[in-house]
């Protein structure tokens, strides 16, 4: 179904991008502007919290845009731990709300686009470098490691797991001891969590595909 040319469905293409807009003739100027930079054949868009959470958990979104004026009195921080969990978020939201988001920005979780100027242009901007990304990350093992030192493998298990490993135990002892924080630093430690296994799990997909897809050493 469509809305003013916009699509409204309870289906997304898979592994696309998915824009969570609450006005209309915004979600029908991002959604031409990204189709546009990308050249994505279709751009689902929600209008609706809920309709976002059930497009996005049905299929594998490349980047959310999630407007907060989806939010009607939801919980901001219980909504992007949901939607983060799914794919790289893009908030979009009036400047006067960005002390309140930038938590998460700190936390690698979203990025921020303020409802203010050519916004439709900058959040289009973003969205297009995370579905190149996204592009990047899904192409052929064998372009994904061209040009990766070839003792990336050590890089991985010893560079990063274990000092993850470690971060990760670390923030699990404290939080087993949450009575003595405060919820806001309960919440932060839940995010450090969350994206240490993130993390971790990326880890070792791309260990994995190192082991079954090793690069070919090119001679001088």
């Amino acid at each position: 179904m469509k809305e003013g040319g916009v699509e409204r469905t309870m289906f997304v293409p898979y592994n696309s991008p998915l824009l969570g807009i609450a006005d209309e003739s915004v979600a029908q100027r991002l959604a031409d502007e990204v189709k546009r930079s990308t050249e994505a054949g279709r751009v689902a868009t929600a209008s609706s919290l809920l309709q976002l959470q059930v497009l996005a958990s049905r299929a594998a979104p490349q980047v959310i845009l999630f407007d907060c004026d989806l939010l009607e009195g939801a919980a901001l921080a219980e909504s992007l731990a949901q939607l983060t969990a799914l794919a790289p978020v893009i908030v979009l939201a009036p400047l006067d709300r960005q002390a309140e988001i930038a938590p998460f920005v700190a936390a690698g979780e979203v990025e921020f686009v303020a409802r203010a100027g050519d916004f439709v242009t900058t959040a289009a901007s973003l969205i297009e470098r995370r579905v190149r990304r996204a592009e990047k990350l899904n192409s052929t093992p064998e372009t994904l490691w061209a040009d990766l030192p070839g003792e990336i493998r050590a890089i991985f298990r010893h560079e990063i797991n274990n000092p993850l490993t470690g971060i990760l135990g670390n923030a699990e002892m404290l939080l087993a001891h949450g009575e003595r924080f405060s919820a806001v630093d309960t919440q932060r430690l839940q995010t450090v969590v969350r994206l240490a296994v993130r993390l971790r799990e990326t880890i070792r997909r791309l260990g994995n595909a190192w082991e079954n897809h090793p690069p070919t050493v090119k001679s001088a």
